[in-house]
């Protein structure tokens, strides 16, 4: 039972991270070659995420427009809705850069790999989810900070569009995806056969950029204008806002009239949202402000979301299984008074 709950080793090393930042910051010259080069791991990642991607079988999944539009529903509406009722614990109950850290959480495009992982898992619909996983993550790189601007000013904290910011994202993240899928034909099978280091680029690019974001956030006192009940509030924040979208989730799926394989799809990538787009964009869209602070809330529901999904992967498999099950029984039922009659005969 303990295990279920205990954190996985790429969490470890988040919260390693985080401790190294603030407990060695690296700064002024040495801060800005570190960036230079994570900034750079981040563009190889989208690079290799293009790569991997199969174009047919992302194709095959656009028939499923429906899907579509429900899981982009909860990914840039309800989600959104959720973390602006969840602003009103501010200042209060949240520091402010916490409640823009649960904002900017909730308009984060879905993962790509655990979207995918869990509903491959799950026995659900690979293909629209592959289709769907991919097609936040693009066009979150415009909506993101569309939403940031809209949703934060009308939280007060006057924080503008910016066309500059959103550039920037195309360039680190857009483009060398884009060029990933141009060569994904040759690209693909390598990179199938070399798993390991799309897992290393992944994880490396996103523990530098934590550790860079905590170097900073130490330096401008983070820790010293975050009380431990803010911190305890944003995790209650996390967790009510995962419960909440697992469960408007599936039913709404299932108020539609969807599948099980497609309800396990858009539960699956509704309800994620993605580690590796999120601290690239934040250290555009936030250059020079507490990206440390902004980053805890989404940092906290990357491990909230990986234990609660795998748990529910391993039900709905369960569940697939004896549906399974229960449709072959009569068949195989059916099967044997056959082959008895034969064989008298």
């Amino acid at each position: 039972m303990l295990s279920r709950f205990r954190p996985d080793n790429f969490t470890l090393m988040i919260v390693g991270a985080l401790i190294l930042g603030s407990v060695l910051p690296v700064q002024d010259r040495a801060a800005e070659w570190l960036g230079v080069f994570a900034n750079g791991m981040i563009a190889l990642l989208f690079f290799l995420h293009g790569g991997r991607i199969d174009r047919q079988t992302a194709l095959a999944g656009l028939v499923h427009w429906r899907l579509h539009l429900v899981v982009f529903a909860s990914t840039f509406v309800l989600f959104p809705i959720l973390g602006l009722a969840a602003g009103l614990l501010s200042p209060t109950l949240l520091t402010p850069a916490l409640a823009a850290g649960v904002l900017f959480l909730c308009v984060l495009p879905s993962t790509v790999q655990s979207s995918i992982a869990f509903t491959s898992v799950a026995g659900g619909n690979v293909p629209a989810a592959i289709c769907s996983a991919s097609a936040s993550n693009i066009l979150g790189m415009f909506i993101t900070p569309l939403l940031v601007a809209v949703l934060l000013n009308s939280q007060g904290h006057h924080h503008g569009f910016d066309w500059a910011a959103v550039g920037k994202i195309m360039a680190q993240l857009l483009l060398p995806f884009a060029l990933g899928q141009l060569l994904q034909p040759r690209l693909g099978p390598w990179l199938t056969r070399h798993k390991p280091l799309t897992m290393v680029v992944d994880r490396g690019s996103i523990l530098l950029i934590v550790y860079i974001a905590f170097s900073h956030a130490v330096a401008t006192g983070l820790w010293s204008r975050t009380p431990l009940p803010a911190l305890a509030t944003m995790l209650v924040v996390d967790l009510v806002l995962l419960a909440a979208v697992l469960a408007i989730t599936t039913a709404a799926s299932r108020l539609l009239g969807f599948s099980k394989e497609d309800e396990i799809t858009i539960v699956f990538c509704g309800s994620k949202k993605s580690l590796a787009s999120g601290v690239p964009m934040a250290n555009v869209i936030f250059a020079g402000q507490d990206v440390g602070g902004i980053l805890l809330p989404l940092m906290l529901f990357h491990q909230v979301q990986l234990m609660a999904c795998a748990a529910l992967a391993r039900r709905y498999a369960a569940r697939m299984q004896a549906m399974l099950a229960a449709e072959e029984g009569p068949a195989r039922a059916g099967v044997a008074p056959a082959a008895a009659k034969l064989a008298a005969r």
